[in-house]
């Protein structure tokens, strides 16, 4: 297994914004199950996992697919007092750093429980305001 996941494995369920952001690549992408749009840089993505990694309990991989640059990583985990099951979709760069990371998520009130849980921690965390005006203006 490339380092880069099994370092992955180690520090998202933790929440630890800190430990993640090493892994990730300047420009990665993240695409949320919550919604329809893409946070875009390490710092606001490390942000957004380390919330993620708060929200979540009971985390813990069950599979771990792939080679290369793509990776599945399927996921289970409680929301509140909802189940939940889902897969990472990792693309590593040439530098093996995570370049894009998109999660898949199910059922629909758990993902409706992560969507408002992270609405509720991101609203009283001032880096998110920086963050918001960067991904409403594109850049």
């Amino acid at each position: 297994m490339h380092q880069t996941i099994e370092r992955m494995m180690e520090v998202v369920a933790k929440g630890d914004g800190d430990a993640i952001a090493p892994i990730l690549a300047e420009d990665v992408r993240f695409l949320p199950p919550t919604y329809w749009a893409v946070w875009t840089g390490r710092d606001a993505v490390a942000a957004v996992l380390g919330h993620v990694g708060q929200v979540f309990s009971d985390f813990r991989y069950r599979r771990v697919m792939g080679e290369g640059h793509d990776w599945a990583l399927e996921f289970q985990c409680k929301i509140g007092e909802f189940d939940a099951v889902g897969v990472d979709l990792i693309t590593l760069g040439e530098d093996g750093l995570i370049k894009e990371f998109e999660v898949v998520m199910r059922p629909l009130k758990s993902v409706e429980a992560l969507r408002k849980a992270m609405n509720d921690r991101v609203k009283t965390d001032a880096r998110f305001i920086e963050f918001s005006k960067a991904l409403q203006s594109g850049a």
